[in-house]
């Protein structure tokens, strides 16, 4: 271990001595608000093939999706986390998929009991997801910097892909393989499959595994963050995962006027896996429609 490293360190423990003993003073409640801005390469959901201005079009649609605010209402033990509604864009009642790994619904947290209750939406029906919170294994580095005026400092973890956040989609086949060389030959020779050649859920793939680069202040001594992330010895104000960038932009100690922390109960219940094969069994469907629409040879399809 380097001196630099030792030096770190000590640094670290200080801070969360100071801060914990602080913070145990008297009881308290925060808010703290965050930007979420998820990045969406268009030509890995079959975009290719449209002009600059067509995916500029596109983007532009889909910026109240991809670009949110959040507030975050934690106590030492718990948290709410929810879409700020007076920005929130109307969705005409209709359910959607999840972006940047971001539920539109509401989640609770509660980090004592490893207790997680998310409010999910979808396709017009309500879930409410019921399960254990996933525990990452951060790395700590040392390094540190400034987040408006709180000193963070940053963490890694490698987390499973979620299968349910369409933004980590990619398009596969990076290796030039020579059976996809063989297909592709095929296909120019068979004109009945020049349609289904073109389904674009076939040239993606999603990825097992996603790394998570976090930015935690130990002037705030709550294992919280936003989302379903916790496990630091500070308050998460940014975290960094696939194309997503969530940063913090305001904290209020102890607010005037504090909202209530409590967890969801509507919806019917499920486990995180449980919906997860839900939204992917609604994938599957969307594909087929999507090929029996296209059909072979700009046919309906079979039914």
């Amino acid at each position: 271990m380097t001196l630099k490293t030792t030096i770190n360190n000590l640094t670290i423990l200080l801070v969360m001595i100071v801060s914990s003993t602080t913070f145990a003073q008297s009881s308290f409640q925060g808010q703290a608000t965050y930007m979420s801005k998820t990045i969406m390469d268009m030509d890995n959901f079959g975009g290719r093939e449209l002009s600059p201005e067509r995916k500029k079009e596109i983007m532009a649609r889909m910026k109240s999706r991809l670009e949110k605010t959040f507030v975050l209402d934690f106590n030492k033990t718990e948290s709410l986390y929810k879409e700020d509604e007076a920005l929130e864009a109307p969705s005409g009642g209709r359910g959607g998929f999840r972006f940047g790994g971001i539920a539109s619904g509401i989640i609770y947290k509660d980090v004592k009991s490893s207790k997680l209750f998310q409010d999910q939406e979808f396709f017009g029906k309500q879930f409410l997801i019921k399960d254990s919170l996933v525990k990452l294994e951060w790395k700590m580095s040392g390094e540190s910097k400034q987040i408006g005026k709180y000193t963070c400092f940053k963490a890694t973890a490698t987390k499973k892909a979620d299968p349910t956040d369409f933004t980590n989609f990619r398009r596969g086949g990076g290796n030039d393989r020579k059976e996809d060389k063989k297909e592709t030959a095929e296909v120019k020779k068979d004109s009945t499959h020049s349609d289904k050649s073109k389904d674009p859920f076939d040239e993606i793939e999603m990825p097992k595994e996603v790394e998570v680069t976090a930015w935690y202040t130990m002037d705030i001594p709550v294992n919280n963050g936003p989302g379903d992330y916790w496990g630091l010895p500070g308050l998460i104000l940014e975290v960094n995962s696939g194309q997503t960038t969530i940063l913090c932009t305001k904290i209020v100690m102890n607010p005037s006027e504090k909202n209530e922390i409590k967890q969801p109960t509507k919806g019917k219940e499920v486990t995180m896996e449980e919906y997860q094969d839900i939204v992917k069994k609604k994938m599957e469907e969307m594909r087929e429609m999507f090929r029996s629409r296209g059909g072979r040879g700009g046919g309906r399809g079979r039914n």
